[in-house]
C-alpha cells in the first residue's frame, strides 16, 4: 500500500506505534519499525541523556525510519530537541503543547514534524505552523487526552474536513478493522498506542502488562481534567482521583494527589495500585503479550481481509 503517510515516512505500512511513556523505548520502536511501521521513541519519560542513548542504540538496531515524539510541555524541552537534531533524527512527533515554537526549529534542520491534536482549532494551527501531517487523537485514547471528549469517529472526518495535510487516526484504535474505519473516515494512516504497550518488547512493566491484558469494557476513566486530561485504568490511585474531582477538587489539589514520577511508579515499575496506569479504552480488547512484529502483521492481515470482506458487498 502507497499513499502519502507511507511515502512522507519512508514505511511499508501506514501503522504507527504511539510514543507512550514508559513503553516506548529503542526496542520497540526499532521492532515495529523493522516490521515495516513506525516505530516512536517516546522521550516524555526520558532525562536528555537517556533519550540520547535510546535514539543510538535504535540506529543500531533498525536501518529503517524511526521517530522521537516529544511532549512540548514537559521540561529540558531544548535540550531535547538539540539532541534530536544531532543525533539526526528525521521524524518528530510533537504533543502536548504548542507547536509553534518548535516546528520552525525542526523543518530548518530538515525533520519531518507531525503534531497531536484532539480539535480542529489545533488541526489548523499545526497546519500553519508547517506540520506535515496531525495525529487526530480522539477521546478513547490512553494517556493525556483532549478536554472535548471528542470520539474518534467524530473527530477523524471533521479534522480531515479541514486540513489539506495527511491525517493521521489515534485512538481505540488496535486492530484491522478499527483501521479500516479510520481510513474510511478520511485518515491516511493510524497511530496505535495500547495494542503495543503489551508488546514483548515494550519497556512497560510485567505487571502494568497483566492489567492491561486482564482489562474489561468500562475499567478506564479519563481523569484530571481540571489539570491536564488524562485516561487511567481503575485502581486506588485513579479512585482517590476520581472522588476527589467529586467534591470539587481544582487543579492545585489534583497536583497534589499527583506528586511526582506517578506514571513512572505504576507503568514502569509496577505498583498496580499507588501508580498512574495510562492507558486507552482498547486495552479492554485486548487479550495476550505478543511480539510486536506479530501485533503490526496481525493488524495490517486483518485490514487487508476486511477490505476484501466490504467490497464483497458490490
Amino acid at each position: 500500500m502507497t499513499n502519502r503517510i507511507t511515502e512522507l515516512f519512508g514505511v511499508k505500512y501506514p501503522i504507527i506505534q504511539a510514543g507512550m511513556v514508559w513503553c516506548s523505548g529503542w526496542r520497540l520502536a526499532s521492532a515495529v519499525a523493522n516490521a515495516g511501521g513506525l516505530g516512536i521513541i517516546g522521550a516524555g519519560s526520558m532525562y536528555p541523556d537517556v533519550l540520547r542513548k535510546h535514539i543510538q542504540k535504535c540506529k543500531k538496531a533498525t536501518s529503517k525510519p524511526f521517530a522521537v515524539n516529544v511532549p512540548l510541555l514537559y521540561p529540558n524541552v531544548e535540550e531535547i530537541m538539540q539532541i534530536i537534531a544531532d543525533e539526526g533524527v528525521r521524524i518528530v512527533f510533537t504533543s502536548a503543547g504548542n507547536p509553534a515554537r518548535w516546528t520552525p526549529f525542526l523543518k530548518e534542520k530538515g525533520i519531518i514534524v507531525v503534531h497531536v491534536i484532539a480539535n480542529t482549532k489545533f488541526a489548523l494551527k499545526a497546519e500553519a505552523c508547517g506540520a506535515d501531517a496531525v495525529v487526530a487523537e480522539g477521546f478513547e485514547a490512553g494517556g493525556h487526552n483532549g478536554r472535548e471528549e471528542t470520539t474518534t469517529m467524530c473527530l477523524i472526518p471533521m479534522v480531515q474536513a479541514v486540513v489539506k495535510i495527511p491525517v493521521i487516526a489515534a485512538g481505540g484504535i488496535g486492530s484491522g478493522k478499527a483501521m479500516l474505519a479510520a481510513m474510511a473516515l478520511g485518515a491516511e494512516g493510524v497511530q496505535i498506542g495500547s495494542a503495543f504497550a503489551v508488546a514483548e518488547e515494550s519497556s512497560a512493566h510485567p505487571h502494568f502488562k497483566e492489567r492491561i491484558i486482564d482489562a474489561a469494557e468500562g475499567d478506564t476513566r479519563l481523569s484530571m481534567k481540571k489539570l491536564v486530561p488524562v485516561r487511567l485504568l481503575k485502581n486506588e490511585f485513579a479512585e482517590a482521583v476520581a472522588q476527589a474531582e467529586a467534591g470539587g477538587a481544582n487543579a492545585e489539589v489534583l497536583l497534589g494527589i499527583l506528586g511526582r514520577a506517578r506514571a513512572k511508579l505504576g507503568m514502569f515499575e509496577g505498583n498496580m495500585e499507588e501508580g498512574e496506569l495510562e492507558i486507552g479504552q482498547v486495552s479492554a480488547m485486548l487479550k495476550e503479550i505478543k511480539p510486536a512484529t506479530e501485533i503490526l502483521e496481525g493488524i495490517w492481515q486483518e485490514f487487508l481481509l476486511e477490505v476484501k470482506r466490504i467490497k464483497a458487498f458490490n
